[in-house]
C-alpha cells in the first residue's frame, strides 16, 4: 500500500483547517492552527498529517515541519495520553516542591518525564513556566490548573487521570 493513498486527516480535521482560511492573511498563517487542529484529534502531529496539512494550505511539507518541531508541545513519533500532565519547574515551583512533584509523579507512574503510562492515559511532562507562580507548584492538566499541589493532591489527580 502507498503511504500517500493512506490519508491521516479526517473530513472534519480538513473542513476546520479550511474554515480558518478567510479568517488569517494567507495560507501560511493557517499552519500552527491546522497543527493544533490535528493534535487535538491524535493526540499527536504524524508526518503524513503533516504532508496533508502542507497539501491544504499549499506550502513545501519542510514548512509545517519547521513550524510544528519548533514548538516542544507537539509529539510527532506517538499520541500523548489522554490526560497530558505539565508539572511547572519555574523558580517559584521549583522552590516549593515542583521538582519533588514531578519525580513522585513519574516514579508512581512508572514512567520518566515526557513518557506515556503503558496504558496510554497519562503522560507527564515538564513546563518551564505555567504563569501561576504565586500558587506554587502547580500543575497543568489538559484545561485544568491545579494549583498549591501536595504530593497527595498529585497521587488524587494521577488516580482520577487513569
Amino acid at each position: 500500500m502507498n503511504t500517500a493513498d493512506f490519508k491521516v486527516l479526517t473530513g472534519e480535521m480538513v473542513e476546520q483547517i479550511e474554515a480558518l482560511l478567510p479568517r488569517y492573511p494567507n495560507k501560511q498563517a493557517v499552519t500552527l492552527p491546522a497543527v493544533h487542529i490535528v493534535n487535538a484529534a491524535l493526540r499527536h502531529v504524524p508526518l503524513q498529517a503533516v504532508v496533508e496539512i502542507a497539501e491544504i494550505l499549499e506550502l513545501a511539507p519542510a514548512e509545517v515541519q519547521d513550524t510544528l518541531t519548533f514548538y516542544g508541545f507537539f509529539k510527532q513519533d506517538q499520541p500523548h495520553g489522554r490526560t497530558r500532565a505539565w508539572i511547572c519547574r519555574s523558580i517559584s515551583c521549583h522552590l516549593r516542591g515542583g521538582d519533588e512533584l514531578l519525580d513522585h509523579l513519574c516514579q508512581e507512574s512508572r514512567i520518566r518525564p515526557g513518557e506515556t503510562t503503558e496504558d496510554g492515559s497519562v503522560t507527564i511532562e515538564y513546563a518551564e513556566c505555567l504563569g501561576a507562580c504565586e500558587h506554587a507548584p502547580c500543575i497543568l492538566a489538559g484545561d485544568e490548573l491545579h494549583k498549591s499541589v501536595t504530593k497527595e493532591d498529585a497521587d488524587r489527580l494521577l488516580a482520577s487521570w487513569k
